[in-house]
């Protein structure tokens, strides 16, 4: 299996640009896939530059609704009009960000995808949980055991006149098989890190070997105490689990140290370019 980060936050790979977005390549004897496209054709540009060949890929995930995670596609599908492309049937929903401003204010500010993704007919639209084949399946969570962190509650889908909660309906991650390896992969799991690991054991028995996600925990202002000591929370829960953990991209570097005392050599963090070995 290999598994190469195209972008993220942060530079990593010499050449490789770093944006507000995620995207990973993963190769399996079956498939060459991606898991998001980041947030603009520099996902495409990165891809080049690490000799990944994006014409030979044919499945695309999704993970949810968000620009920084489908920028690329409208892009991608100029070179590679062959993939199929798996979207949770809400994905394509008008969602907004509850943005505090500078004066004091707030405004609701676009996040979700380019409407022109939504009538692309590779895109196959999929409601819940759904098995491509014995290598690939998407999860959704569908019961929360936890609280979703304090960063996903300004999240917003607008209903006519009206921006309500976000429940993140639109979110779905992937479990990729290959041998005797079991590896989970989420965009920013806004539905809670912790509720994606619960929700996976609950509905296959097992824990996964890896999972590679951000954690969406990112602040614009220094976190509270209270946000510290859910932070830490969090990693104590994800400490019980045999499993390692990659972060990046919404986790954010100050979240991610708090989570790493804790941690240790269990969470480790991706950067732009990076490719994941095991080690």
């Amino acid at each position: 299996m290999k598994i190469q980060n195209l972008i993220e936050n942060i530079e990593g790979a010499a050449g490789c640009a770093a944006a507000h977005g995620l995207s990973f390549y993963i190769e399996i004897g079956k498939h060459k896939l991606l898991m998001d496209l980041g947030p603009s054709d520099a996902t495409l540009h990165n891809a080049g530059k690490l000799g990944v060949d994006l014409t030979a890929v044919d499945t695309v995930i999704l993970s949810h609704g968000h620009y920084d995670h489908s920028g690329g596609i409208l892009p991608f599908v100029k070179i590679n009009p062959h993939a199929a492309i798996y979207m949770q049937a809400s994905a394509g929903d008008d969602y907004y960000s509850l943005d505090d401003l500078k004066d004091g204010t707030q405004e609701y500010r676009y996040i979700g995808i380019d409407k022109g993704i939504c009538s692309l007919p590779q895109v196959k639209w999929i409601r819940g949980d759904f098995q491509i084949d014995d290598g690939l399946c998407l999860y959704t969570v569908e019961k929360r055991a936890y609280e979703v962190p304090f960063s996903n509650r300004r999240m917003r889908v607008r209903q006519g006149e009206s921006y309500v909660r976000d429940e993140f309906s639109h979110e779905q991650f992937l479990v990729v098989h290959e041998g005797d390896q079991n590896i989970l992969f989420s965009g920013c799991a806004h539905n809670g890190i912790l509720n994606i690991m619960a929700e996976y054991k609950r509905k296959t028995g097992c824990e996964p070997d890896a999972v590679i996600s951000g954690f969406h925990l990112m602040k614009g202002a220094e976190y509270t105490e209270e946000e510290i000591r859910d932070i830490e929370a969090i990693a104590r829960e994800l400490q019980k689990y045999h499993t390692v953990f990659y972060t990046c991209h919404c986790t954010s570097v100050p979240a991610f140290d708090i989570m790493k005392k804790v941690m240790g050599d269990q969470l480790r963090y991706v950067h732009s370019g990076d490719e994941i070995t095991g080690e």
